[in-house]
């Protein structure tokens, strides 16, 4: 039978408070509590940082600018940095995006493009991958006065930055704030919340991120409530949803767990003595070698007292790693790409009109200037994705080395680096001595580039997904010095392109693939989706 343990609260902890966030880091070593309402009756700032193993808490010294101080926001793990949008102040909702990297302990503010929510507070935040979804929340917009609530759902792309406002298929949850969400796999879960009539609701939807298609649960067991400002957390297939208020006005103290698998809820009867009945209270799960201990924090009674208990829920259930690529960021490349060729279209080279989704046929063969950073210098890339569908880039040839070349590019919003091998140019066929020397100077080079590039590059079987390498005959160019990429006449291009969906086998056939050209001109490279060379071809 599952168990309460009321913690002693040390020395250097939050205090009294509701309204706040609390997120495990380092697989939940760390909890991290920022914002909320707090005992001085006003929003706070401050981060308070506890120990799981030690239990101890610590507020340490914050570096950069910090966020206003509000409560009623968002706060999402993603990796070792928190990702803080929305809530309220105590006098206007909050549309603005805060990331504290918790291994230096310092706030940014980063700059991002795109289609982002409006101000809102109660809503919910929930990860999938790199992918942060937003949905709901309630907040006043510049040209009412009167509280609007919300049923739209954003992505950010956490590496990117970019926002975008998504269309969706099946039916959505209604309009609604204070409801809480999850994710699972690839699936987010909304449960309950206020809508808005101030109708009360114990509803479960479930959306598909491949798909972006929300379905509406049939649950069965013993129900949950209709509800909202409660807490719920994840532990594998098990949801945990803890407190919240009704229309009544009467405030929970249950605790009911949600099965993702069967969709049967069950009302869990406990040992000790558990917290007594609130809301807006936080929580979070705590490492894996505590054995399925949930934390709950925090939040506020009946009479509208901030709280400052903390308890230990300690379920005895073993959950096992489950394989979720996303959320190991282990896409395939072939969904990579799918999701930056999406991102790409959404927004145009100026990054200052909203995102929408657009008919690749449109914009076939034409391309798209923007300017990049890489080491200091300027590298202006130009896309273009032709009739088959296939994304290519230019690169700058940045240094001439024997038999090779060192290319730079920006794929993205990444600086990402290469290197092309070349042959001296000969009129008769290659023979297999030859073909085999090409073999040996491109695995030789991917070693030798490494002690060249440094950290920049990785060995094929280490490849981060999106960079890329690639190999190439070519004629040594008159100079080393090659200047940016530029459009030549006759359709040529002084620099190479490929595709960012090659393999990491594609290198070592390269060189059996390309012919020499007499010409000597760099031919561009492209690669299909599934990592094969095709013949160099020039862009007219």
């Amino acid at each position: 039978m599952m168990k309460w343990e009321r913690l002693e609260i040390n020395k250097g902890g939050p205090g009294k408070r509701w309204g706040h966030t609390c997120n495990p880091v380092r697989g939940g070593q760390l909890l991290y509590i920022f914002g909320g309402y707090g005992e001085d009756n006003a929003q706070t700032n401050k981060v308070h940082v506890f120990d799981t193993i030690a239990r101890t808490w610590s507020e340490p010294d914050m570096q950069g600018t910090l966020p206003v101080p509000r409560d009623s926001h968002s706060c999402t793990t993603v990796g070792d940095k928190l990702f803080v949008f929305g809530g309220t102040d105590g006098s206007v909702a909050l549309k603005d995006l805060h990331i504290l990297d918790t291994s230096t302990n310092t706030w940014m503010s980063p700059f991002v493009r795109g289609d982002g929510p409006e101000a809102r507070e109660g809503h919910s935040a929930a990860l999938i991958g790199k992918r942060l979804f937003i949905f709901g929340g309630s907040g006043k917009s510049v040209d009412t006065p009167v509280e609007e609530y919300f049923d739209d759902l954003y992505i950010l792309n956490t590496e990117t930055m970019v926002w975008k406002r998504v269309a969706t298929n099946g039916i959505p949850p209604a309009k609604r704030n204070s409801h809480t969400c999850v994710s699972w796999k690839n699936k987010i879960i909304v449960i309950g919340g206020e809508d808005t009539q101030n109708y009360y609701l114990s509803d479960v939807h479930m959306l598909d991120t491949d798909t972006l298609t929300w379905t509406k649960l049939v649950t069965n067991g013993e129900l949950l409530p209709p509800r909202a400002g409660h807490t719920t957390i994840a532990l594998g297939k098990y949801l945990f949803v803890f407190g919240g208020f009704t229309d009544d006005e009467d405030l929970y103290d249950d605790l009911y767990m949600f099965d993702l698998e069967t969709f049967k809820w069950t009302k869990v009867t406990t040992l000790g003595v558990g917290p007594s009945a609130r809301f807006s209270m936080a929580g979070g799960t705590l490492h894996p070698q505590h054995g399925g201990v949930l934390i709950f924090i925090g939040g506020c009674n009946k009479t509208l007292e901030a709280l400052d208990d903390m308890f230990y829920l300690h379920t005895g259930l073993v959950i096992e790693n489950e394989r979720d690529d996303r959320k190991l960021e282990k896409l395939s490349l072939r969904k990579q790409l799918r999701l930056k060729s999406q991102e790409h279209q959404s927004v145009n080279p100026g990054y200052d009109t909203p995102m929408t989704d657009m008919d690749t046929s449109s914009i076939a063969n034409r391309p798209s200037t923007m300017p990049a950073h890489a080491d200091g210098q300027n590298i202006y890339l130009n896309e273009y994705q032709n009739a088959n569908g296939k994304r290519t880039f230019q690169a700058k040839v940045t240094k001439n080395i024997t038999n090779c070349y060192t290319i730079e590019t920006v794929i993205d919003g990444k600086p990402l680096r290469g290197v092309l091998f070349s042959n001296n140019v000969s009129n008769k066929k290659p023979g297999a001595d030859d073909l085999r020397r090409k073999r040996i100077a491109v695995d030789s080079g991917k070693k030798s580039y490494e002690n060249i590039m440094g950290d920049n590059t990785r060995s094929p079987e280490h490849q981060t997904p999106g960079t890329t390498s690639a190999a190439s005959d070519m004629k040594t160019p008159a100079a080393s010095n090659v200047s940016p990429p530029h459009e030549v006449s006759g359709g040529r291009k002084s620099s190479m392109e490929f595709n960012i969906t090659n393999t990491s086998a594609a290198a070592e056939d390269t060189a059996n693939s390309i012919p020499n050209h007499a010409q000597g001109e760099p031919q561009p490279l492209a690669f299909d989706e599934h990592g094969l060379l095709n013949p160099p071809t020039q862009q007219v």
